[in-house]
């Protein structure tokens, strides 16, 4: 961890210092590839990701952490949508608020001014925490579900574990100032936001892209510089300390594409929205989709050992696509399937197995997960003898 703060705290001071002399980064303007828009220039980390290919179409530092401020709250609404989904809570739970909590939290940053008095329900609670960034409704859901601050970050710690969010952690449910015991890296946040947009698809249609809620007839409104702006942005969330610098995490999808996008230490708000809004209308418009799979399709078969089956289909769970630039829309694509095979009995279907890689001539490859599509369990009686005869054959 001490390492990972010190780059952070390295970060932090340089965003400060950047000046529009940096040249956008990744694809260069000699290799016939888009070069990212001039508006990148003053933010130390960037990344665009479109994730039904796993392309890289931008990056600059997409592995250094960087501290999150209120994007951390991507990962607190997350936890709860896992919560929600798997019925353990009730979006009409209501909470109660503690008088420390009441007396730490007033109108520190933004918040939605709760008291002791106040009863909000978790869907109150995520609706001002994704859409106006209410650091008080944060400590309130972590302390009326998991008991305390700690124990709800042990849960989110956890779930960027499951994620493979390997260069990022938690210890505030808000993001609030904390030394640099918070932080993330754009290339996990990427992560967080494929989890959560296809693992819970109607909670995140009903908390992220909102540009109001009200609470007690006050309108909290989101600084998502995206939403409402350009088509398709639907969320997630902005975030600003002194020290973060101003961050957006990022997404939209247009004609089956989707595309997320991370932004961090940018020196204003104003840089900040004018690159979110020109980096993504670039990942558009400069990048062309050749559709390659359904969602569901067989992309390949695997070997299995010790099965009822011999194989098993492996499929993708959302729509598969290369992009090439839009100006060489004819470049070779080749595909390969990863997996460590042969899998091994008993196989549930819905395991991610492998991956499938998408190599773009002139880009650096993509991947996107892999599925088994179909139980296989365990050979018995017959089955055995049957593989072992096939086996003894080839």
């Amino acid at each position: 961890m001490k390492s990972y703060r010190k780059s952070v705290v390295a970060l932090a001071a340089c965003a400060a210092s950047l000046t529009a002399s940096l040249a956008p980064s990744a694809l260069l303007a000699d290799s016939g590839n888009p070069v990212p828009p001039e508006e990148l220039a003053p933010i130390p980390v960037s990344l665009l990701v479109d994730l039904g290919s796993g392309q890289v179409l931008e990056q600059r530092r997409p592995d250094i952490p960087f501290l999150p401020a209120s994007v951390t709250k991507v990962m607190t609404a997350f936890v709860a949508f896992e919560e929600i989904d798997a019925g353990r809570l009730s979006l009409d739970r209501r909470f109660d608020v503690r008088p420390e909590t009441q007396k730490e939290w007033w109108a520190k940053g933004t918040t939605m001014y709760l008291t002791t008095n106040d009863h909000p329900t978790a869907r109150e609670l995520l609706h001002a925490i994704m859409t106006a960034s209410a650091n008080d409704a944060c400590v309130v859901l972590a302390q009326g579900y998991a008991g305390s601050v700690e124990a709800w970050t042990e849960k989110m710690n956890a779930a960027a574990q499951r994620l493979g969010m390997s260069r990022s952690h938690y210890n505030t449910p808000n993001g609030w100032m904390d030394e640099g015991h918070t932080y993330v890296t754009a290339s996990d946040l990427v992560r967080l936001s494929d989890a959560m947009i296809t693992r819970h698809p109607k909670l995140y249609r009903e908390f992220s892209g909102v540009k109001r809620y009200f609470w007690r007839d006050v309108a909290m409104r989101s600084h998502d510089p995206t939403v409402g702006v350009v088509p398709g942005a639907d969320g997630i969330k902005t975030g600003y300390t002194r020290e973060a610098g101003y961050n957006f995490l990022g997404t939209a999808e247009r004609d089956g594409r989707r595309m997320v996008m991370v932004l961090a230490g940018s020196p204003t708000h104003t840089v900040r929205d004018a690159a979110a809004r020109a980096l993504m209308e670039w990942g558009f418009a400069q990048w062309q989709a050749r559709h390659l799979f359904d969602v569901g399709a067989t992309v390949t078969e695997a070997k299995v050992q010790d099965g009822a089956a011999r194989s098993v289909p492996l499929v993708t769970e959302r729509e598969v696509h290369a992009l090439l630039p839009a100006s060489a829309p004819d470049r070779k694509i080749t595909l390969k399937a990863h997996y460590r095979g042969p899998l091994v009995a008993p196989v549930a279907k819905g395991d991610r197995v492998g991956d499938l890689e998408i190599q773009v001539e002139g880009l650096a490859p993509g991947r996107v997960p892999l599925y088994a599509g179909a139980d296989v369990p365990k050979a018995e009686g017959l089955d055995r003898l049957r593989n072992g005869l096939v086996n003894l054959l080839r």
